[in-house]
């Protein structure tokens, strides 16, 4: 194992149609326990994917565990940062990724949106006492009743944050992901803080969240 090349390795993800699991040399993906395993079996005969595409592939296959991206973002935010939000929720419901946000105004409300329209159930983890406090398109509204101190909940819960803009709230959920040692990617004009990952585009940011949801960082 130690011995295949890094681009190889990564570049000959394929889903096998007979296990219906995602498979590299020598190796298949648990979509359950979310962990490469041995597998002797033949290597199927299938279009190598890159890792965003083998996330999506592998989504549609087989239940696959739903571990959360949250997308942390202002309350307030300029036509551009929405438009980001939305086309980066439609990517994550087609790549399978679970959307988990704070489910309020802004870019969270655009992130939403994208996902809701797009066929994914984004969770919204609002502050509030109650789950109407939620804005309208989130799927699963879940009360906390603990004002800001939500930040440190969906920064625990998702594997990886991705900040689209912000200001001080988006900067204490960054800085608790890092704390916590989450992937941390940036967009727009997201606050500078060392250890967050700045991304070109949306591309970039579905490449490296692909990557990380199936451990391929380490490759």
């Amino acid at each position: 194992m130690g011995t295949t090349p890094r681009d190889a390795r990564e570049t000959t993800l394929r889903l096998c149609s007979r296990t219906r699991r995602l498979t590299r040399p020598g190796e298949a993906f648990d979509p359950w326990a979310l962990r490469w395993e041995a597998c002797a079996d033949p290597r199927p005969d299938a279009a190598d994917l890159t890792p965003a595409d083998a996330c999506a592939a592998l989504h549609r296959a087989s239940p696959v565990r739903a571990l959360p991206v949250g997308v942390i973002g202002p309350k307030v935010a300029t036509d551009r940062q929405v438009e980001t939000a939305a086309a980066l929720g439609a990517h994550l419901a087609r790549m399978g990724l679970q959307l988990l946000c704070g489910g309020k105004n802004g870019v969270m409300e655009a992130v939403c949106r994208g996902n809701l329209e797009a066929g994914g159930r984004p969770i919204g983890l609002v502050p509030d006492e109650e789950w109407d406090a939620a804005n309208p398109f989130v799927a699963v509204p879940i009360a906390t009743g603990i004002g800001p101190a939500r930040n440190v909940l969906i920064a625990r819960a998702s594997f990886a944050l991705v900040a689209v803009g912000g200001g001080y709230g988006t900067l204490s959920e960054i800085s608790f992901g890092l704390h916590f040692d989450r992937l941390v990617l940036a967009l727009e004009d997201a606050p500078a803080v060392d250890g967050a990952i700045r991304c070109a585009d949306l591309e970039e940011v579905c490449n490296r969240l692909a990557r990380r949801f199936l451990s391929l960082d380490g490759v």
